[in-house]
C-alpha cells in the first residue's frame, strides 16, 4: 500500500497555517517530501479570504479587531470564511499533479480528495455527499467547503469541516451593507449550513473528529498514513512565507 506522510493535529495562527501549506506544496513539487495529509486548527480565530478577494469588500475589519480575529489571505481561490478556534477542523492535502487519482479534471479531483471527509463522516454516523464543485453536504446542508490551487507541479487542496458554527459572529465579521441582507444571510446560514454537533445532537470532541477523519482518509485514498513532521527545509521556508502571509502587502493586495 502506498504511504503518505501524515502531519497530526496542531493549533497555530492563520499566517503560519497558510505558510506551512505553501511550504509543503513547494517541497512536494521539488520531490523533497512525499504526498502529505495535514490536520490543523486555528488560534486565534481567523477570517480567511480567497486569493482574488478584497479585504475592504469582504471583511468588517473593525469588528475583527474587536473580536481578536485575524484576517488572512490564502493562496487558493474561493470565498471568505470564518475559521473559529473551537469550531472548525481543517485539513490540507499536497499531492503530485501527475497522481492518477486526480487526473480526471477539477471536479473529479475534488470528489476524490473530499472522499476522506465523506468516509470520516460515515464513521461518525453521518451520511455526507459531495456537491460539486467543492462542498460536502449532510441532509442537504453544507458541512464542508474546500479549495484548490495548482502550483509547483502539485495540487494543494485544503478544506474545512464544521464541528460547531456561530452564524451571528460570521455575520458581524463579514461585510454586509444592509441590515435586511444581514438578516437574510443569517436565516440562509441557519437553513443551508450544518455542523457535526447539530447533526449528531450531542457534544463531539475534537479527538473523536480527528480519529474519524484519519481513518476516513486512509480508506478513501487507499493509503497508509505514516506519522511525520515538517522537514527542516519546510520549517525554514514556512518561517519565510509567514512573513509574506502576515504582511499588509499580501493581505491587502486587492
Amino acid at each position: 500500500m502506498e504511504a503518505w506522510r501524515f502531519l497530526d493535529l496542531e493549533e497555530a495562527d492563520g499566517y503560519w497555517n497558510m505558510a506551512v501549506d505553501e511550504a509543503i506544496a513547494k517541497a512536494r513539487g521539488e520531490g523533497r517530501v512525499p504526498n502529505t495529509l495535514r490536520f490543523y486548527m486555528w488560534r486565534p480565530s481567523a477570517v480567511i479570504i480567497g486569493f482574488f478577494q478584497s479585504v475592504e469588500e469582504e471583511v468588517d475589519q473593525e469588528e475583527c479587531k474587536r473580536q481578536g480575529i485575524d484576517i488572512v489571505r490564502r493562496i487558493s481561490g474561493g470565498g471568505a470564511v470564518l475559521n473559529s478556534s473551537d469550531g472548525v477542523f481543517t485539513y490540507t492535502i499536497a499531492v503530485g499533479g501527475d497522481d492518477p487519482r486526480i487526473m480526471g479534471g477539477i471536479v473529479d479531483s475534488y470528489r476524490v480528495l473530499c472522499g476522506g471527509l465523506i468516509e470520516g463522516l460515515s464513521i461518525l454516523g453521518l451520511k455526507g455527499e459531495f456537491k460539486p464543485i467543492n462542498d460536502i453536504v449532510v441532509g442537504g446542508r453544507k458541512i464542508s467547503g474546500n479549495a484548490q490551487v495548482r502550483k509547483y507541479g502539485v495540487v494543494l487542496h485544503h478544506g474545512t469541516l464544521l464541528i460547531d458554527f456561530d452564524p451571528h459572529l460570521m455575520a458581524r465579521v463579514l461585510r454586509i451593507s444592509e441590515e435586511k441582507l444581514r438578516d437574510k444571510m443569517l436565516r440562509e446560514a441557519e437553513e443551508r449550513v450544518t455542523t457535526i454537533r447539530r447533526e449528531l445532537g450531542r457534544d463531539v470532541s475534537l479527538r473523536e473528529v480527528r480519529d474519524a477523519m484519519f481513518e476516513g482518509f486512509k480508506r478513501a485514498l487507499k493509503v497508509e498514513l505514516v506519522p511525520g513532521r515538517l522537514s527542516r527545509y519546510e520549517e525554514e521556508l514556512a518561517r519565510e512565507l509567514r512573513e509574506k502571509y502576515s504582511s499588509p502587502e499580501w493581505i491587502y493586495r486587492r
